[in-house]
């Protein structure tokens, strides 16, 4: 029988119990305001020990890996991705600029499989990317979990897709969540991704990307669904913001709804 992407999560989160989340990755951005004080803190150990937390215990899965505007490949970033599981087919995940305490929270990714991929409007397939070359350049990686759990839920990431907004841009030193959420991509190619970016995550986790890269040559590549990775056919999508922020996209050829 073959595993799903639930199961595959399910083992993930299984075996975090005997490994670390990885080293500690810290958020580029100090946010404005005062320190916590005294009553602060306590209003916080009190809310610890008294509120059930049930969403945000859920998230149980701890990915990490690369993002870009939309437009604008330039633009990338190391992104963490905790995950929580809606069923066997639909994966939601807070994303935030580490792995620390201080960490923001900058956006949001979810996961589908192909068949409701497939089953999306076309407009609506341009908002999405492809996981394929995250998975198979060994990108996409799960930190502090045993080898044989990361790839059994790598088999099941390869053929899913994503739809990702970030709403806080600390990548361009934004104090604070400043003007309209961006639309986000994924990688599709060597070449790509920024090797400086890469590398600094590899020797701060502790892993090596072409390892992993080896190491899943035996995942097999499905075909890529028609739609997903529009900027590729010209079609990037971005929204239009308002309050005249800069962001890291384009100005021209962009498609803004």
């Amino acid at each position: 029988m073959r595993t799903s992407l639930f199961s595959a999560l399910a083992l993930m989160a299984a075996v975090l119990v005997v490994g670390c989340g990885g080293k500690d990755s810290g958020s580029p951005v100090a946010a404005p305001g005062t320190e916590k004080g005294a009553r602060t803190r306590l209003l916080e150990t009190g809310a610890a020990a008294l509120q059930d937390k049930p969403p945000v215990e859920a998230l149980n899965a701890y990915l990490n890996g690369f993002h870009f505007y939309s437009g604008h490949m330039a633009g990338q970033m190391e992104a963490h991705h905790y995950c929580s599981l809606l069923n066997d087919e639909v994966v939601q995940c807070a994303i935030y600029d580490g792995n620390m305490h201080s960490a923001k929270l900058m956006g949001v990714e979810y996961i589908i499989s192909e068949r409701l991929f497939k089953d999306l409007p076309p407009a609506e397939k341009a908002l999405w990317h492809s996981h394929v070359h995250e998975v198979k350049s060994g990108q996409l990686i799960a930190p502090g979990i045993p080898q044989f759990a990361e790839q059994e839920l790598m088999k099941k990431l390869v053929s899913t897709y994503g739809k990702t907004w970030h709403t806080w841009h600390t990548d361009q030193d934004k104090e604070l969540p400043l003007g309209v959420p961006q639309l986000m991509m994924g990688f599709t190619a060597d070449g790509q991704a920024d090797p400086a970016m890469v590398t600094g995550r590899d020797e701060r986790m502790g892993v090596r990307s072409e390892d992993k890269r080896k190491g899943r040559e035996v995942i097999e590549a499905p075909s890529i669904a028609s739609g997903a990775d529009a900027w590729q056919q010209g079609r990037a999508v971005q929204l239009r913001d308002p309050t005249g922020q800069q962001h890291r996209h384009a100005p021209v050829g962009l498609q803004r709804p």
